[in-house]
């Protein structure tokens, strides 16, 4: 299924969110981002009963933001996402400045990351088989995000530097990050497979791959050519929705989550844990081999060292030397006898 490809547009867009969408197009924001700004913008006209937005004003807002973080309940992280989305509808698409806003601030604040410890990954992974056991070691061992990891292109795994290329990922930024010596071999195999599949689309007439942006029409030949194929393809070949050819797409993220939360569970672990645990704890797991925050930021492609700055946080007191004074061997344990009562010391 592509649901990370965009809908095909009119031409000549005329309802609010063709044209809101089609104005993000044109500046090439992430698909993802388009669909977290339609999502809040929609949820801000239903909240004021579906009243236009360019008849509202800063008011509007405040109350709307206020109540998602009232009545809500919503994180200081979701809330930002919401005025985000506001603001660049307004300003960036509508062109009316939004003025000064006095809006409830949420005071949910950030939780830390849910980490696993290596025993708890590697026995997430040892229970997985095939290709979800290799895209799961890609999350662990290189950071990559579940997206990130379903989406590799062939040529984004450079073998001769040891280092996986990260291209457009969240923000459009792209990075390079490791390549487990470990997963090499295995890589390997999984490519050479994704090419006689390639081989065997292109002998049924098929074989064309998703090409982001204007790369189809800058590159004409490359939506052919091996290094643009995944290296987890889907098993199906689906219809495009941008433009309604057959093509083979990437694996599904969601069949991935499921494999990961029926080995989380069959493992018994207890913790709200998921795919993207193990990008929480690729970094964790570095950060407590002595790597400089500055490459684990890096290679998490963290544009804020804050951001990187949270795992400090999860690797915690206990592994900076810090112990109960319950586990220290050696205390005084001898249990004292009570005092006598003052009127005996005073006799």
């Amino acid at each position: 299924m592509m649901d990370d490809i965009p809908s095909a547009l009119p031409d000549k867009p005329v309802r609010f969110f063709d044209r809101f969408r089609s104005f993000m197009r044109a500046k090439q924001m992430a698909y993802r981002t388009e669909k977290t700004y339609c999502f809040w913008v929609a949820d801000y006209i239903r909240f004021h009963q579906r009243a236009r937005p360019e008849v509202l004003g800063s008011a509007h807002i405040d109350e709307y933001l206020s109540y998602l973080a009232v009545r809500r309940r919503c994180s200081v992280n979701t809330q930002k996402t919401a005025l985000n989305a506001l603001v660049f509808m307004y300003q960036k698409f509508l062109g009316i400045e939004v003025g000064t806003l006095n809006f409830a601030h949420s005071n949910r604040m950030r939780t830390l990351p849910t980490v696993f410890s290596h025993v708890e990954a590697m026995t997430v992974i040892g229970g997985l088989t095939g290709i979800y056991q290799l895209i799961t070691g890609l999350m662990y061992g290189s950071g990559l995000r579940i997206s990130e990891a379903c989406r590799l292109r062939i040529q984004d795994v450079d073998f001769a530097n040891g280092c996986i290329i990260v291209r457009e990922s969240k923000g459009l930024k792209w990075r390079r990050t490791l390549l487990p010596e470990s997963l090499v071999e295995k890589l390997q195999t999984q490519i050479h497979y994704a090419l006689s599949l390639h081989q065997k689309d292109l002998n049924e007439g098929f074989g064309s791959v998703y090409l982001p942006n204007a790369l189809a029409k800058k590159y004409p030949n490359a939506s052919v050519s091996p290094p643009w194929q995944y290296v987890f393809p889907a098993s199906n070949r689906s219809e495009d929705p941008m433009c309604g050819t057959i093509r083979r797409h990437h694996i599904g993220e969601k069949s991935v989550q499921r494999q990961v939360k029926k080995v989380i569970e069959a493992a018994r672990i207890y913790k709200k844990a998921g795919c993207h645990t193990f990008r929480h704890s690729f970094a964790t797991n570095l950060l407590r081999a002595g790597v400089d925050i500055r490459n684990i930021q890096e290679m998490m492609g963290h544009s804020d060292l804050a951001t990187t700055q949270i795992y400090t946080h999860v690797v915690g007191v206990q592994e900076r030397g810090v112990v109960s004074p319950l586990d220290v061997s050696g205390l005084d344990t001898k249990v004292r006898e009570e005092p006598p009562p003052y009127w005996k010391l005073a006799g």
